[in-house]
């Protein structure tokens, strides 16, 4: 992890939220240390770049993460690490960070070294609070993360033009004013698009030239793809 974190990990986790109202507060704490004013690595940075996912098994109230290390130029994975822990927070849709992080941190924790950026699948400032999974993450960690998610959320876009690395604007109005909090990215030829965000350290330019490295021949990035086939045999294994 990135020990130049302003938060704490350790006291964030030892006082993780229970119910919805301590969950905003933390929220609304924590969004302040959102950083805005890095660019993130360049998309064929020297390093890795780590996806992150999870499964779940309500009956059971278990959770599986995943993180798999991929290199950044030649989209192999390098590196890959599993945690299995319990479900500790309701399903509420805009908080789904607190049922995901806790086992997301110990599986990041367990690769070899730490990533250039993080991938998640979900949410970074295209969220009603402006603080998703990718920004909660990349605060408590202090990594360079980004969200990519394959709906749009609450938020309107125009569609973007039918070939691949097309782009539109993810909009959301708050007091008054118009603001992009992600964008709408084609990935492939007449696909469906993915919703990129900034998480924390990142551009959005970045973010969505990141996207489209990570997808050169599917919809969904590369990263998400190894995450979400992985969490999914640690979840049955477990």
């Amino acid at each position: 992890m990135d020990t130049t974190s302003p938060v704490s990990l350790d006291d964030e986790l030892r006082n993780w939220p229970t119910d919805e109202a301590e969950a905003r507060a933390v929220q609304d704490r924590l969004r302040r240390h959102v950083r805005l004013d890095e660019p993130g690595p360049p998309p064929d940075f020297e390093g890795t770049v780590v996806g992150v996912d999870v499964a779940y098994d309500d009956e059971r109230d278990v959770v599986a993460a995943a993180a798999v290390a991929l290199d950044a130029r030649t989209l192999e994975v390098v590196d890959e690490a599993t945690a299995v822990g319990r479900i500790s927070f309701p399903y509420v849709p805009g908080l789904l960070a607190f049922r995901e992080i806790p086992t997301v941190v110990d599986a990041l924790a367990a690769l070899a070294q730490a990533p250039g950026l993080v991938v998640c699948d979900g949410y970074g400032r295209a969220h009603p609070r402006r603080f998703g999974l990718a920004s909660h993450l990349g605060v408590l960690t202090g990594l360079p993360t980004i969200g990519v998610a394959k709906n749009p959320f609450t938020f309107r876009y125009d569609a973007p033009g039918d070939g691949r690395g097309a782009t539109s604007p993810l909009l959301d109005d708050l007091d008054g004013t118009t603001e992009e909090v992600g964008r709408a990215v084609r990935t492939q030829q007449g696909v469906k698009p993915v919703f990129v965000s900034v998480g924390h350290r990142t551009g959005l330019d970045g973010a969505c030239a990141h996207t489209l490295r990570l997808a050169p021949k599917y919809r969904l990035p590369e990263t998400t793809r190894a995450a979400d086939a992985l969490c999914r045999r640690a979840l049955a294994a477990g």
